[in-house]
């Protein structure tokens, strides 16, 4: 497994560096901010995703317990409503993947049939892939695939995912439901040229409970591209995984100025997902801690996060209306942070890159409708969909194509 701190940055995977640190942060805060990251098949989506795993850090639980009970405030079966001083012990960050091969009943839990003799059904639990990485990361690869082929596992990430903290039921037949709480981070990786296609393409519903999007494209300077042949990146010196998270203070008191912004531009842009709007909430709220910790002024937070939550959730001519408000208004008048100060002066911040389908401006020309194919595909998909969103095309078909018939 190779080195998170000693991966290659470049302007590809940039947003999928800063995203992960964001998620990380927000999960750190008892709220987990869920990601999918969709970019063509060997640009390094899952090896960045895996190497999480060598810089997260450990946490507290009950001693033995397999579902990662917090001492302070125990959650399953065993230990919640029951007052004492517990043994405790420390372990690594749970990272757990779910491949496609998985049986509901390995990644939701099943319950020991040998111990409900002497024992009531909810100790007798034996937990499953999402239990155990509780307080943790769940990473699944392919996601696309998986919820083509597996709707029941699906279905179990529907519910997990769609409340914060999420949540397990365990059904089996004559017994009583047991339904349990979980705190864990989705992390998901897939090709969206291949088949069975995009994700928001093949279920909606699921594609909309990942609350950060990410398009990833391959590096295209020749030093990016020798740094990864001859693996001799350097490490980098500051990464949210160096800090110590438990001595800081993740709260972030949003203004009401910006809580309305927010509200304003849902209601405006007509966004669908409330959703949506609550993990913009929280990204703007995050993204602050993240450049606190940093040392560094937060300004244009809104506009920031923006493409991470919105490119999955609408058709490019909105969003691009969209960014197009937001950056005006950001070289206007910058925001203001938390607790009433303002922004003395304008720092450099990386912005999530977008890869447009085309120019907004192109958007009503008869002639580059003709010469662009893909645009009359899309339109027709969009149909049949009922307004779902346009199918985000890979970076390299758009780049071809605008290279070859629109320069």
């Amino acid at each position: 497994m190779q080195e998170y701190l000693s991966l290659v940055r470049h302007k590809g995977n940039l947003d999928l560096f800063m995203a992960l640190e964001l998620s990380f942060l927000s999960l750190a805060r008892k709220r987990p901010l869920h990601l999918h990251v969709e970019g063509l098949r060997g640009t390094g989506k899952t090896s960045i995703i895996r190497s999480v795993k060598s810089v997260l850090p450990k946490i507290e639980r009950i001693k033995g317990c397999k579902y990662n009970c917090d001492p302070q405030k125990p959650h399953c079966p065993l230990h919640k409503d029951r007052e004492m001083v517990w043994d405790t012990e420390w372990i690594p960050m749970p990272f757990l993947e779910i491949s496609h091969s998985a049986k509901v009943g390995t990644v939701v839990g099943t319950i020991d049939l040998e111990k409900l003799t002497n024992e009531r059904p909810e100790t007798a639990l034996l937990p499953g892939t999402i239990a155990q990485a509780h307080r943790g990361i769940i990473f699944i690869d392919e996601i696309n695939r998986l919820a083509d082929t597996s709707p029941e596992l699906t279905d179990v990430l529907l519910d997990v995912m769609g409340t914060k903290p999420g949540r397990l039921q365990i059904e089996e037949a004559g017994l009583p439901i047991v339904t349990i709480r979980v705190e864990v981070t989705v992390l998901a990786a897939s090709n969206p040229d291949e088949e069975p296609g995009p994700l928001a393409e093949i279920r909606r519903q699921l594609a909309d409970r990942f609350d950060f999007h990410v398009l990833m494209s391959r590096p295209d300077q020749v030093e990016d591209v020798l740094a990864v042949l001859k693996r001799q990146s350097k490490r980098i010196e500051k990464s949210i995984f160096l800090l110590d998270l438990d001595e800081l203070d993740y709260e972030v008191v949003l203004e009401e100025d910006v809580l309305r912004e927010l509200a304003d531009l849902y209601v405006q842009f007509n966004l669908e997902s409330l959703r949506g709007l609550e993990a913009w909430r929280d990204a703007v709220s995050v993204w602050m801690v993240r450049e606190r910790l940093f040392g560094r002024e937060f300004a244009g937070a809104i506009a920031a996060v923006a493409p991470l939550i919105l490119q999955h959730r609408l058709d490019q001519r909105t969003f691009n209306r969209l960014m197009s408000r937001l950056t005006s208004q950001d070289k206007d008048e910058p925001p203001k942070g938390t607790g009433g100060e303002s922004i003395s002066e304008w720092t450099t911040v990386h912005t999530p890159q977008t890869v447009p389908l085309v120019k907004a401006e192109e958007d009503s020309s008869w002639w580059h409708r003709f010469l662009n194919p893909f645009s009359w595909v899309r339109e027709v998909r969009a149909s049949k969909m009922k307004a779902k969103p346009l199918r985000q095309l890979p970076e390299s078909a758009y780049l071809w194509w605008q290279r070859e018939w629109l320069s």
